[in-house]
Formats: structure tokens, sequence, C-alpha cells
């Protein structure tokens, strides 16, 4: 039985070593030391319910509270960073190796074998083709991306902008966020018109073309437009 123990510790072990030796070799949070840590626990866990004869039953209730356990830990990697979550992918890997220790705990040296590869491949060469999807144009991406067009004109031509830039709105593929008018000067014969609109990145030089026509109304002294932040669009 101890030579048992010993060869699952050290399959958890080596495949934990192969694991996190990608992970360290790209600079993850979580790298070589990490992974073959909760390979390796997660290996030691199961074991002991082997050990203690529980049986069947025993050795799937303490894989459960292995995962729950590999889910804190996994959370306490991720990272919000401007506006972005990193930190997923480690998470997931460091579920997966939890897995791996689990099949080498329980004496199933083949999965583990094969979910490591699986990892592995996922991690390498999975990582190359996401890399060419992301550098693929934009216009086949799903999202949407919000605009602030801003136009200054004289005070009695206020009604007719706002009148203008609503026709713009409904006769375009832009989808109206708010319409909103102030003051832009202390004697208040300069309004500004800003509008917020919402569309897909490919669509901006519709946008451009507006701002550009808007820019020959009579009464218009300036007008702007800036992009802000881009989201996936809403299934």
């Amino acid at each position: 039985m101890t030579l048992d123990f010993f060869l699952r510790l050290i399959a958890a072990f080596g495949c934990g070593i192969v694991i996190g030796l990608e992970r360290q070799w790209r600079q993850r949070t979580a790298g070589l030391r990490t992974v073959t840590l909760v390979t390796s626990g997660a290996c030691l866990f199961v074991t002991l319910g082997v050990l203690t004869g529980n049986g069947v039953a025993g050795v799937t209730q303490i894989a459960a509270y292995v995962v729950s356990g590999v889910g804190f830990l996994g959370g306490g990697v991720i990272m919000r960073e401007k506006g972005t979550i990193q930190g997923i992918n480690t998470a997931a890997t460091l579920w997966c190796s939890a897995a791996v220790g689990v099949l080498c705990g329980a004496g199933h040296y083949g999965p583990a074998l094969g979910g490591t590869l699986v990892v592995l491949l996922t991690n390498t060469l999975l990582r190359s083709v996401s890399h060419i999807i992301n550098a693929s144009p934009v216009s086949t991406a799903d999202l949407v991306r919000s605009y602030v067009l801003t136009v200054i004109c004289r005070e009695e031509d206020e009604i007719h902008m706002r009148a203008l830039l609503s026709n713009a709105m409904s006769s375009s593929p832009l989808s109206f966020q708010s319409l909103t008018s102030k003051d832009a000067d202390e004697a208040r014969e300069r309004v500004e018109v800003q509008a917020v609109v919402a569309l897909h990145p490919k669509d901006q030089p519709k946008l451009e073309r507006l701002a550009s026509r808007i820019s020959m109304e009579k009464g218009v002294s300036s007008v702007g437009w800036e992009g802000l932040k881009t989201e996936p669009a809403v299934e």
C-alpha cells in the first residue's frame, strides 16, 4: 500500500511539474510551484480517503471538497485592472490541475496523463488559435462602442440642431443613448449639444460623415466626436 501511495503522489507531482513549467515559462501568477502543489495536494486528499478505507463514496466526497477549495484558490488569482479581467485562464488551469491530482490520487494514471496533455494543448496550441482570432478585422467581432458627438452652435439654432441629430440617428445604424444641451459660454450665446450613441466600430465612418455634414450647417462653430469604451454586444 505504501508503494502504491508513493506511485500516486509521484504521478501527481510529475503531472504538476509538466503543467507548471508551461505556466512558469509564460510568467503567470500561478507558476511551477503553485500548480505542482495543487496537483500534489489534491492527490494527498484523495489518497487519504483511500487509506482510511472509506471506499468510493469517501473518495468522491473528498474530491468534491477539493474542487470547492480550489475554487477559492482560483478566485485569488483573478484580478480586475483598468476595466479588464485577468487571471481567468490561470484559475482554470489550477482547477484542471486539481482534477489531474484527484485522478492520480484515485489511481487512474491514464486519465491523469490525458488530462495533463489536454491542459498543455489548451494553453499552447489553442493559445495561438485565439491570438489569430483576436488579430482578425474588428468587423467580424460582435462589439458595440460608445461615441460622444459634440456640436457647438448658436443658441437660436439649438432646437434645429437637436432635431437634426435625432433625424440622423433614426436614419443611420446608430443606437441613441442620450441627447443633452448646455451653455457653451457665460454669455449664453453658444450652446453645446452632445449626443451619445452606440454602434459597431466598423460603422464609425458613418459617424464621421454625420459630423462632417453637421459642420456645414449654418450657425455651427465646431463639431467633434470621441470614442469611448468598447464592449461585447448583448446576445
